[in-house]
């Protein structure tokens, strides 16, 4: 007779979908030997809302694989202000992680994913509707690799700095 213990999903894997630039170089590798076709998106995802979900899921959809960028907390701190970010890298990551339609995530330094785009190469970047091709950064270098760019559609009245401006006044 089955429990209700094992009839849950197990989440221990969901850490495994967090790697570092050494790890992803060989997953990538993996993926590649799959023909699988790899989408990168980055983002704070600082305090997760329905526009997330809506903008993860469309970049989803543009392959088989979905490889979400994070910026650290150093490098949230320095776009957006000494009170950001709420949730520290790892639980941003952990959380995205979790999520049905992201395959790997990792987390980068610096102000921009431009390091990490170079690194994995993805056949498809995905950036919010708020940049235009030009202004996102690894889109030169995806296009000049035979990749294609694409901008998701920003879904309007969610967005984190609204969320944590709301909390501020109740």
């Amino acid at each position: 007779m089955p429990t209700k213990e094992n009839n849950m999903k197990s989440t221990k894997s969901i850490p495994d979908k967090i790697y570092t630039k050494e790890s992803i170089v060989l997953q990538m590798k993996r993926w590649r030997l799959l023909s699988k076709k790899v989408v990168f998106t980055n983002g704070v995802f600082d305090i997760l809302h329905e526009g997330h979900i809506a903008s993860l899921s469309e970049a989803a959809s543009h392959g088989d694989i979905l490889i979400v960028g994070v910026n650290a907390d150093a490098s949230v701190k320095r776009l957006k202000g000494e009170s950001r970010p709420v949730n520290n890298q790892h639980s941003r990551a952990l959380l995205l992680a979790s999520m049905l339609m992201t395959d790997a995530v990792i987390i980068f330094e610096e102000d921009t994913p431009l390091e990490i785009i170079k690194l994995i190469m993805p056949d498809v970047l995905v950036k919010g509707g708020d940049y235009t091709v030009d202004q996102i950064a690894g889109a030169k270098e995806v296009i000049a690799n035979g990749g294609e760019v694409k901008i998701a559609e920003i879904l309007e009245g969610f967005s984190t700095t609204s969320i944590i401006e709301r909390m501020k006044t109740k």
